[in-house]
């Protein structure tokens, strides 16, 4: 049985608690929880405070996934940065602290695995000394991941040092232990990948997160389903036969102001999407 989330970046204008309950109450199986100022900041954690999520969730019984994308967590003027491969010692161990601070609240969460990206090149930076920063920080927090039995997950995201499937499969050759997020909005955008549903079959052995959301073929978009071009029958139907047992989590992420609605009218479009048994 394929299991839906619903990533917490889509749903910043509720508290957290209120958007558990909503998740719990429509039905959804986990939450891809982004750790953000507004939920779960892990630089200003209160005394217990993860607990009670944690027990908010078993309440609910919700498994989670943890979300490292947060735009401007560490820097109120730049989106995504410091990144793993800043060509700033201090800035890159800004993000390597950031990080495992995350997977320690991953741990507490009992978060099935914690999603990272690499962050855009600066333009001026020569790749070869970000692949080599991003090696390192990657080896650090894959020591890290394993002592606390936590999947660490790299999402090809558009844009960044990291951008395709294949860059994330050159990286594994090197970093066996690394897991695959993978974005179906993704899929494409950067350089041609076939479809999402053929994406998943091909990487199905290194997948331990899916985001879903609708978009434009080749374009990187998070809309809602039946606004883009996604074959989500086709892309639930690849799911089932590599039989994915990890959380499928939506992400709409530019859409918290109608998450009271988007929310269960997602669900129903999963739940119409599925393959018939």
């Amino acid at each position: 049985m394929l299991r839906f989330a619903y990533n917490t970046n889509g749903l910043q204008s509720h508290r957290l608690e209120d958007a558990l309950a909503l998740l719990g109450e429509t039905g959804y199986h986990g939450v891809a929880l982004t750790l953000d100022h507004m939920h779960l900041d892990p630089l200003q954690l209160a005394p217990g405070e993860v607990a009670r999520v944690a027990r908010s969730l078993a309440q609910r019984r919700l498994r989670c996934v943890v979300e490292t994308g947060a735009r401007y967590l560490l820097d109120p003027r730049r989106k995504h940065r410091p990144t793993l491969i800043d060509p700033q010692p201090l800035e890159r161990m800004r993000r390597v602290d950031l990080l495992r601070r995350s997977l320690e609240v991953a741990a507490e969460l009992q978060a099935e695995a914690l999603t990272l990206h690499t962050g855009p090149l600066d333009p001026a930076q020569d790749a070869q000394d970000a692949q080599r920063f991003l090696l390192d920080g990657l080896s650090e927090l894959l020591e890290k991941a394993t002592e606390l039995g936590v999947p660490l997950a790299l999402e090809p995201e558009p844009g960044h040092f990291v951008a395709t499937l294949a860059q994330f499969e050159a990286l594994q050759a090197t970093l066996p232990e690394l897991r695959l997020t993978l974005d179906v909005a993704h899929v494409s955008v950067e350089a041609e990948e076939g479809t999402p549903a053929e994406a998943l079959r091909r990487y199905a052995d290194a997948l331990a997160v899916v985001h879903l959301e609708d978009a434009p073929r080749r374009v990187h978009a998070h809309l809602p389903f039946g606004e883009g071009e996604l074959d989500l029958p086709g892309v639930l139907q690849a799911l089932v036969e590599v039989g994915f047992a990890g959380l499928c989590a939506v992400e709409l992420s530019r859409h918290s102001h109608a998450a009271h609605s988007l929310v269960p009218a997602t669900w129903d479009a999963l739940q119409a999407a599925l393959p018939s048994r």
